[in-house]
Order: structure tokens, then C-alpha cells, then sequence
């Protein structure tokens, strides 16, 4: 069936506003109720909580965006066709207002209802997610969404609170401050003063100035829809692969499933430029696309997911487990599955803190990469995740210099990467290499390195230095709890004594605290790669069961 024209800012011609056919919405009409609206009617705000799925049997609505200087479209629904986008799925606040320019009827389904629908229904499960994605895509690429954010590209701040909006898939609007000289205006009219830069609008009415991720993410009412006081079968900590694949797996299999996440989905692998050797994807995938879909998937499944928050404490004591936020808040959980991963080693420099969003990043993504299309860059680091950095900055950078402390790259690195590395002219790499200082005032300006071998110092006019060395588990909060090998990785079942054992011997990844689970990055003896951490995910669940049938 041909897609009729839709008068829209987003692009009609793909699979964004498809036409259902009659049995299909015969099929959602069993699920709902149907109604009649009236001209004008306001069908959803900005803001609203479980927003309702409608699909227009007659009469014709439209969606627009609120904004500072009036409203701006974005798309008119005609019969046949329906609302939302990944908020349905996701649980977060409406973006955009929907409203009827002229009266006609409607199935409504509640939000709930919607989310049982796109589970057990593949074929209208199909449709509807990949319009809801593509919508979000659309949104995103033409920065239409409920935030505005004012900042400097010389504000580390300003590209911490970017990374979260963009690793978040959350549509914004960026103003630079360095090149815009009309934002004075809108500084001025909430009354701004430069010292509060970056500044987030939110719903064009909440103003932020210079605010933490946490505050962002409460702003936006990221987690406005999570039941602090329910218990839940398996709280998973942490949402990089491992976290996200164990969430997909418990929610499709029944389980009443929470994911708390401290930044953004994708943990480490979600800063990755591409994934190329990651089972079904032969072209390579972004950790952050990647990071996304499994998002979608786990909430299309029913898992709940809690975002910018930190986990601060295991209380164990009794069952069930209590998971205590940064918040102070506990939640209660009958099993929990540890995905926390690990964090790149910071190179013992006194000033490195200094420049730490300002010159020195731990992560190659599009927004760092538009800060190096000009000047030399360097990468530090002898596995893949520096591999694929050198190779993606490459494509933006005059010259990329790749700093080993070994003499080699065999042992750590995939040898298509090494392959693209020393075929690459625009990359330098440079064994047995270290850097020792870092020179510069408000942002980086030099670095110095030194050659372990001939002790040989050079300074070189790097603005740019990229981080990704070695790797220590994000593990404090589990001290007083769980028994950890002496760097700090989670000990499970296969590397504990017999006498630190209290669960099923059966249960390889089990911690010392029965239905407990740690998998990925930050257990003891895992194999650093996706694929692996997503296998360790899935298997966890099988195990989470068998605890909780023990129970």
C-alpha cells in the first residue's frame, strides 16, 4: 500500500508514517476502546506520563512541538495512521503535543496495553517499532525535542551533558555559545549569567544552569515512572551489553526486571566508534546503535530502567537484597545481577584532571570528533577500543598518533585493526611509548611522551588525547558485600574456595552471596570482548531463575 503524503518535517517517504491495513486494526480495536474527538481536542501535552496510543479511524490530527518563539510541526495523521514514538515503549515524558484539527474517531489503547500488544503481536510489533525508532531518529537528526542546551565547545561540562542526551537517544537542541552571537537574547531573557554556562531549557520553562547528569536526568523526568517501594525479581546494575542482554533475556522470560544505569546505556562499548567483529553485523555496528536496540528491546519486553544514578551499596543482610542508590533510596530485589564493567586507567599525571573534557576524553564519538578537524590528535592504548579510536579519528584529523607502551600490537589487538592501522597514512604508531606530561592553561595545548627504551622526551602540539589503557572494575560499593580478587573483580563460583561458597554449586556465575550474579567486564577471569559480556548476560538469567525457585 503507497504511503499517502504527509505535510511533515520529518521524511515521509520511508517507513515513519505507515498506513495500517483493516485486519490489523481490527486487531489493536480488540485491545482498546474507540472514541470519538472532537475539533480541537487536545490528545496529549508535553510532559504527560503514559500517553495513550491512538490510531485515527476519521478525522485528521496533527503533532507539533512547543517551542520559545510558538509551535513548530512535525507531522499530520490521517485515517489509518498512529501516534507516539519511543516513549511509548520507553515509559518517558511526551515530547510533543498531539491535537485533532478535525473531529473524528479513534482507538485508544493505554500504555500498558500497548506495550503487551507489540509483544505478543510480531507483525504489528514490527510496524509500530520501527516507525516509533525511525520517528526518534527523525527528531534527533532535526533537533526537534523539549531541550535546549547553551554551552561552550572549551566547556568540558558542556560535552559531558551532550554525550549523556546523545548516548540517551534524547533529542536536543544545541546552541554554541563560540558562534552564535543571537543566544544573548535567550540568555537574557532567563535571566543568565555566564558563569551558569552550559544551560539546559527543558520544556521551555525549567532552566538549568550548569547542571549534573543527575539533575539533567531528573529535569527530563527520566525515571519518573519507577515504583521506588515494589520488589522485584532482578535488579541488574549496570546497562553495557552484559546488563542489557541479561535485561532482554529476564524481561522476555516474565521476569519483573529493574536496570539501573549510572550515565547511559552501552557502558564501554558504548562509546566505541564501530564494532566489527560482533556475530551479525558484517558491515559493523556503533556501540551506541547497538547500545539502542537492545534498549528498545528489553523495554518492549516490560523491563523497567533507571538512568543517572549510582549504585552505593549492597545491603545483604536479609532477603530480599537491598540496592542502595547515590539518592539514598533503597530498592528491594530477590536476586540482583551484577553488570558494572570496568573504567580505562587514568596515566598517573598531577594535572590530568584539569583537562579531562577540555583536551582529554575516554571515549571516541561523533561529538568528540567534531572537536578534532584540525590539529594532530593522539590515541593512548594497545587494544581494540584504541584501534578503532585512531581508525574513526582518522577519517576527521590531519594525523593520528597511536601511543603503545609495548613494543607490539599482536597480542592485545585484532588483526584487521593492526591491518588498517599500518596501512593507514594519516596513523603514526608508536611502540614503547608513554606519556609523562601534560602542558596547557584552561584546555590542553601539548603533550609530552618519552621513549622507554632510549628515554628520549618529545613535546608534541596535541589538543586532543584520547585515554583508553587497561581497565580497573567499577566495584567500591561491593567491598563490604561480595568477595573480589585483589584488583578488585567480582569472584564467582568457578574462582571461589569451597569455603566462600553458600549458593548452588551448579551456578558458575554466582557470587559468594546466593542469587547474587556478576557477569562481564567486571567478573574475575572474563573475556574482554561484546560478544562474550552479551553471553554471560543471557546465561545469568537462566541462573537468576533457578535462585529464585531456591527461594
Amino acid at each position: 500500500m503507497p504511503f499517502p503524503e504527509v505535510p511533515s518535517a520529518l521524511d515521509a517517504r520511508t517507513q515513519v508514517f505507515p498506513v495500517l491495513t483493516e485486519a490489523q486494526i481490527a486487531r489493536i480495536r480488540d485491545c482498546g476502546q474507540t472514541r470519538k474527538a472532537e475539533a480541537g481536542e487536545i490528545l496529549f501535552e508535553p510532559n504527560d506520563s503514559n500517553v495513550p496510543f491512538f490510531v485515527l479511524l476519521s478525522g485528521r490530527m496533527e503533532i507539533v512541538l512547543p517551542q520559545l518563539d510558538g509551535e513548530r510541526l512535525i507531522a499530520h495523521h490521517d485515517p489509518g495512521e498512529f501516534t507516539g514514538e519511543m516513549t511509548m515503549i520507553s515509559g518517558r515524558q511526551c515530547l510533543v503535543r498531539g491535537q485533532m484539527i478535525e473531529a473524528g474517531e479513534l482507538i485508544e489503547l493505554p500504555n500498558d496495553t500497548l506495550r503487551s500488544l507489540v509483544a505478543r503481536d510480531a507483525e504489528i510489533g514490527e510496524i509500530l517499532l520501527r516507525a516509533f525508532i525511525l520517528r526518534r531518529l527523525e527528531l534527533i537528526s532535526h533537533g526537534f525535542g523539549n531541550v535546549i542546551l547553551m554551552g561552550s565547545r572549551h566547556s568540558a561540562r558542556t560535552l559531558e551533558l551532550r554525550e549523556f542526551l546523545a548516548r540517551n537517544g534524547h533529542p536536543y537542541q544545541y546552541v554554541d555559545l563560540d558562534v552564535d552571537s543571537t543566544s544573548q537574547e535567550l540568555l537574557d531573557r532567563f535571566d543568565v549569567r555566564p558563569s551558569e554556562v552550559p544551560v539546559v531549557i527543558c520544556n521551555n520553562r525549567i532552566v538549568l544552569r550548569s547542571p549534573s547528569i543527575a539533575e539533567l536526568a531528573n529535569g527530563l523526568g527520566f525515571n519518573a515512572n519507577v515504583n521506588e517501594k515494589h520488589v522485584h525479581d532482578v535488579i541488574i546494575v549496570g546497562a553495557g551489553p552484559a546488563g542489557l542482554a541479561a535485561a532482554v533475556y529476564a524481561a522476555s522470560e516474565g521476569l519483573d526486571a529493574l536496570v539501573i544505569e549510572a550515565r547511559a546505556p552501552g557502558g564501554q562499548a558504548g562509546s566505541s566508534s564501530k564494532i566489527e567483529n560482533y556475530l551479525g553485523f558484517p558491515t559493523g555496528v556503533s556501540g551506541q546503535e547497538l547500545a539502542a536496540r537492545a534498549v528498545t528491546q528489553a523495554q518492549k519486553f516490560g523491563a523497567d530502567m533507571i538512568i543517572a544514578r549510582s549504585v552505593t551499596e549492597l545491603r545483604c543482610g536479609n532477603r530480599p537484597y537491598e540496592i542502595v542508590l547515590d539518592s539514598g533510596h533503597p530498592l528491594l530485589t530477590r536476586s540482583v545481577v551484577i553488570a558494572t564493567g570496568a573504567q580505562y586507567n587514568k596515566p598517573q599525571l598531577p594535572n590530568l584532571e584539569q583537562f579531562e573534557g577540555n583536551g582529554i576524553y575516554y571515549g571516541a564519538t561523533y561529538i568528540e570528533s567534531q572537536l578534532c578537524l584540525s590539529g594532530e590528535v593522539a590515541v593512548v592504548g594497545g587494544g581494540n577500543s584504541a584501534g578503532q579510536a585512531a581508525v574513526f579519528l582518522s577519517q576527521v584529523a590531519p594525523r593520528v598518533h597511536l601511543l603503545v607502551r609495548s613494543g607490539e600490537l599482536r597480542s592485545t589487538m585484532s588483526r584487521y585493526l593492526i591491518q588498517r592501522l599500518t596501512e593507514n597514512p594519516q596513523i603514526k604508531l608508536h611502540f614503547n611509548t608513554e606519556i609523562i606530561a601534560l602542558n596547557g592553561t584552561d584546555s590542553l595545548a601539548s603533550v609530552f611522551w618519552r621513549h622507554k627504551q632510549t628515554g628520549d622526551v618529545s613535546e608534541h602540539p596535541i589538543e586532543h588525547l584520547f585515554i583508553m589503557t587497561g581497565a580497573s572494575p567499577r566495584t567500591d560499593w561491593l567491598r563490604d558485600s561480595l568477595a573480589l580478587d585483589s584488583k578488585g573483580f567480582v569472584l564467582t563460583r568457578r574462582d571461589l574456595d569451597e569455603a566462600n561458597c553458600t549458593g548452588d554449586p551448579r551456578q558458575m556465575l554466582e557470587t559468594s552471596l546466593p542469587g547474587v550474579f556478576a557477569v562481564g567486564d567486571v567478573r574475575a577471569g572474563n573475556v574482554k570482548r561484546v560478544a562474550s559480556a552479551v553471553g554471560e548476560g543471557a546465561i545469568s538469567i537462566h541462573m537468576v531463575h533457578r535462585a529464585l525457585a531456591n527461594l
